[in-house]
């Protein structure tokens, strides 16, 4: 089965809606899938739940989506990089689920795989902790964390065969394979195509099962949140 799709708005058209939960995949701007972000603000869907480990940043990245208000909540672990993230939550017209780096990777992950949800003790005497179910195990508190599963999950790779198979490259994996997974619909924008049974299997991070279109976009922009150089 062939997935791939001629663009980023064609392979969004039909799959994302208001009120949707979104996982994006992307640590800062690392591995995020740019025209995939893009082609979603295009496309004026609004009142969206994100999941991401960052909130991009002032002008790129989720960080667009913020600018139009197309963000109603975010889940995430780190959203110090956005300013206007900041003046949305303090002027509380965005809701924030702060979630712990490693609970937010387990909570795709655990959704993806079809668990409801799981105990951890991250988070315990702290905000993370309010309004969760605490429980006792072996002398130690844990709160109950729930399994998520988004509407659409938009990730980034470096190479896919047209069934979807995904390949990453070094640590722009990050956040990807779980935004894959916990996805209902996944698509999955790509730098290279190639055809079917042209990948090793061993080296397949994502199996095609998990991705529903793709889109190939060879030459993105690969923005740095931070540029910091000195003077020769």
């Amino acid at each position: 089965m062939d997935k791939l799709y001629p663009s980023a708005a064609a392979a969004l058209n039909g799959v994302v809606a208001d009120g949707q939960t979104v996982a994006v995949g992307g640590f800062g701007l690392c591995g995020i899938p740019e025209a995939l972000i893009l082609a979603l603000h295009d496309s004026g869907v609004r009142d969206l739940t994100a999941v991401s480990n960052n909130a991009g940043v002032d002008g790129w990245g989720l960080g667009l989506l913020l600018e139009t208000r197309q963000i109603r909540k975010m889940v995430s672990s780190y959203v110090g990089e956005n300013k206007e993230f900041e003046r949305q939550y303090l002027a509380g017209e965005l809701e924030l689920e702060f979630t712990p780096q490693g609970t937010l990777a387990e909570r795709m992950r655990a959704g993806g795989a079809g668990i409801a949800g799981f105990y951890t003790r991250t988070g315990v005497g702290t905000v993370v902790a309010e309004g969760k179910e605490h429980q006792e195990f072996d002398g130690e508190t844990y709160i109950l964390e729930r399994g998520i599963r988004a509407d659409v999950g938009l990730v980034k790779a470096w190479k896919a065969d047209r069934a979807g198979n995904l390949v990453y490259r070094k640590t722009a994996q990050n956040f990807n394979p779980l935004a894959a997974a916990c996805g209902r619909v996944t698509v999955a924008e790509v730098e290279e195509i190639v055809e079917v049974g042209m990948l090793d299997p061993d080296e397949i991070d994502t199996p095609g099962i998990y991705v529903q279109r793709l889109v190939l976009n060879p030459n993105p922009e690969k923005r740095i949140e931070q540029r910091t150089v000195r003077s020769s």
